[in-house]
């Protein structure tokens, strides 16, 4: 393999190096938003104390901040500490969808079809179903990292190709394409409970569907699978030359016949409920249409569409599971949604704070004075619809290269930038279309991204002099293109002023 860290790398090293070092620097993101929410509560005394005041564009009403640091500060902190926490509307969403998720994970379901679908390409297609792979198993969060990321190693080995060409395509689709899906996963109500939140700064009655970005994401799955083709084969793979190292292929073991009836029986469930979805939405009396007005968009199917994923994921999970013999009784389907809750323990200590940071942040009016005070100098500034987004999508890209978990970013970034983007007549589902770019397209070259590490030993198994620069060198190619090819993308979206989601335009009505 050709040396990575060359005199022409030399300064790229020094400066992803310098990342680095900030980025550990920092603290835990759960601490981070501890100090966040006693900044805000020093601030809303400070400027309460300049009587500083804006008018609301859109109302008229005068806004002025309200102060925390004082007797009825403290007083409401303390009361409604639990209710901040129990009603932040990404727990539940997140919480419930991943019990489903987390029996089709423990019975080998989203493993099985992972391996089903590599493994069942055509040579001259791997590298395209790899990407595309990857891509579809971020419905499962870390299934992708853990599973298909070593996996596709083994493969391209196994075929005579580079075994880090194939982990990378594979880690561009898990993660550089963590926006792009077929499916709905847990990420994306996690995303628009956050962006619900922000919205009602400006507009408390504002809803955010968990399918806001479908309509783009989909689109997105199969231009992010070919650029990530692209790039494997046309750049990241010549570039790595011929694999020398003393790795030796291993043998891809094909589904065993229990594995293949588990998939029939998951694939006969999902028929069944798609059917079950289909009389109940194409009818004009469905019985998951509003039952009023008839429609769809605002219907039981669409408000819940967690729920939706909590039971396709669980009856196929169950069914695969009964087909497989990997279930055996209902403590396995217990079991199974226990230990998917189990890995959230860190994750609910890192919303207990960052509820209480939103929630100030909305009581003391800080986050409406500063999206008014914003709106005004983006109109000043004279950039039209188009230079904004990218704007905007270049500081998510940045942003996330010092601090990876994609929902902590967000509940920092949607109570400023979606109060100030709705003041400017944008939508709140656009404006979280334009962040997952962002956040997506340097999640591979970032080191404070958490499976960054585990990465790297995967990438030391076939090269042992390989490390943090290694990977970034050869995941560069990704982000560069992945964010042109969005960009791309979203302009052209915006030209045609075609919604990004179901009942999601670009811009507010």
């Amino acid at each position: 393999m050709p040396k990575i860290l060359n005199e022409k790398n030399k300064l790229i090293e020094k400066l992803l190096n310098l990342i680095e070092r900030v980025g550990n620097a920092l603290p835990h993101p759960a601490t981070l938003f501890a100090l966040f929410a006693i900044g805000i509560v020093i601030i809303s005394g400070i400027v309460s104390a300049f009587h500083l005041e804006v008018t609301h564009p859109a109302t008229g009403e005068i806004i002025k901040p309200v102060s925390l640091l004082n007797v009825e500060g403290l007083h409401k902190i303390l009361v409604t500490m639990v209710t901040n926490f129990t009603s932040f509307a990404p727990l539940g969403t997140v919480l419930v969808a991943m019990l489903g998720i987390g029996v089709a994970e423990s019975s080998g379901l989203i493993g099985s079809s992972l391996r089903l679908l590599v493994l069942k390409a055509p040579t001259r297609l791997l590298t395209f179903v790899i990407v595309f792979a990857g891509i579809l198993s971020n419905t499962a969060s870390e299934i992708g990292y853990v599973l298909l990321v070593p996996l596709a190693a083994i493969i391209f080995l196994a075929v005579g190709r580079h075994p880090l060409a194939g982990l990378a395509a594979a880690f561009a689709g898990v993660s550089g394409g963590y926006s792009a899906n077929l499916l709905l996963g847990t990420i994306d109500p996690l995303l628009a409970g956050l962006s619900e939140e922000a919205a009602h700064i400006v507009d408390p009655g504002y809803l955010v569907n968990a399918a806001c970005n479908y309509y783009f994401m989909f689109v997105s799955t199969f231009i992010i699978a070919a650029v990530g083709t692209w790039v494997t084969e046309k750049i990241v793979e010549p570039r790595l030359g011929k694999y020398e190292g003393a790795s030796s292929s291993e043998e891809l073991k094909p589904l065993s016949k229990d594995e293949k009836r588990g998939l029939l029986f998951a694939f006969i469930s999902a028929i069944v409920l798609g059917i079950i979805i289909l009389i109940g939405l194409v009818p004009e009396n469905g019985f998951l249409r509003d039952i009023n007005t008839g429609d769809i968009l605002h219907s039981p199917f669409m408000k819940g569409i967690v729920a939706f994923i909590f039971i396709g994921a669980a009856v196929m999970g169950v069914a695969y599971g009964i087909g497989a013999k990997t279930i055996k009784n209902d403590a396995d389907v217990m079991n199974g949604m226990g230990k998917s809750i189990q890995t959230l323990g860190v994750y609910m200590v890192l919303v207990f704070f960052a509820a209480q940071f939103v929630a100030y942040f909305n009581w003391t009016n800080i986050g409406l004075i500063i999206a008014i005070e914003g709106a005004d100098f983006l109109k000043s500034s004279g950039l039209g619809p188009i230079p904004l987004m990218l704007s905007f999508i270049l500081v998510s890209a940045f942003i996330n290269l010092f601090m990876g978990s994609a929902s902590a970013k967000w509940a920092i970034m949607a109570p400023v930038f979606i109060p100030m983007f709705m003041l400017l007549g944008y939508s709140p589902e656009f404006v979280q279309v334009a962040y997952r770019i962002g956040d997506s397209t340097t999640n591979i070259i970032s080191p404070m991204m958490s499976y960054f590490a585990l990465i790297v030993a995967f990438v030391e198994k076939y090269d042992t002099k390989a490390g943090i620069g290694t990977v970034i060198a050869t995941m560069i190619p990704y982000t560069f293109f992945f964010l042109l090819a969005w960009i791309v993308l979203l302009i052209i979206w915006m030209m045609l002023g075609l919604p990004v989601g179901p009942g999601a335009g670009l811009y507010l009505n």
